[in-house]
């Protein structure tokens, strides 16, 4: 089942209502979810001072960042070299590049967690803090910058949706399945560390692949919209095409393949 179909939109519904019914009926599974990675002999996430795990949370981060920059350097170098067949194609990387700026960058890092002042695990009395725990539906916490809701890594994480809904056919399971397990590890981490609770990771899946979900459908197969795209991504090999024509140097005659 392709996670960017009409059935993998409705799935991801049903996810988000189930969660939010059972984190808003039960807040205290949070705390309880939270409390098994928190030593109370040390009263710390112990967890968060090991440098193999540090290290592979810095590394899963490093991957998220080429991904992004791979898609950046296809858009930049597309006008320069129109000829040349681009990984990923010119539509591609204005997908890659909007769903992250859209989802992680905007939404998430931007908007929720400035606004949405939940206080992180580590930060609350059950767990040595001086703040007071709010259930994920109440954003009149205590925290006033980079709080709690949602996860801004694991959002990062979930993101890879994006490339992975891009890998051919046959092999896009196995893409996904590899972008959940990554999601899903760099949530787990975060939790670990006392950085996040378990509804700030499920919601920041849930909302990036909203955000994914729809962009795909606008420039890749909702039909006005992707003619339009698709123009785009084409009008930027074509540019230094132009260029040639007019006399300015550095240009092609024709523009290659978005």
């Amino acid at each position: 089942m392709p996670p960017m179909s009409r059935t993998g939109l409705f799935i991801a519904l049903v996810l988000a209502i189930s969660a939010g019914f059972v984190f808003a009926m039960m807040p205290e599974l949070d705390l309880k979810l939270a409390d098994l990675f928190f030593d109370h002999g040390k009263h710390s996430f112990t967890l968060g001072f090991n440098p193999w795990l540090v290290q592979l949370r810095d590394d899963s981060m490093r991957l998220v960042a080429a991904l992004v920059v791979a898609a950046a350097v296809a858009l930049v170098v597309k006008p320069l070299l129109p000829r040349t067949r681009l990984l990923p194609s010119g539509r591609a990387a204005i997908f890659l590049l909007a769903s992250f700026a859209l989802g992680p960058g905007l939404f998430v890092n931007g908007v929720l967690k400035e606004y949405w002042s939940r206080p992180r695990p580590i930060e609350v009395v059950q767990f040595g803090g001086d703040e007071t725990f709010v259930p994920w539906w109440d954003p009149r916490g205590t925290c006033t910058h980079n709080c709690s809701f949602v996860a801004g890594e694991g959002s990062a994480a979930f993101w890879t949706l994006a490339p992975a809904a891009l890998v051919p056919l046959p092999w896009r399971p196995v893409a996904v399945g590899a972008a959940l397990t990554f999601a899903v590890t760099v949530g787990a981490l975060r939790m670990a560390f006392g950085g996040h609770f378990m509804s700030d990771v499920i919601f920041a899946g849930i909302f990036v692949f909203f955000i994914v979900w729809f962009l795909h459908a606008l420039i890749f197969r909702w039909s006005a919209s992707t003619i339009a795209f698709e123009g785009i991504a084409r009008t930027l090999g074509r540019r230094t095409g132009a260029n040639r024509q007019i006399g300015i140097p550095g240009g092609e005659a024709e523009g290659g393949e978005a």
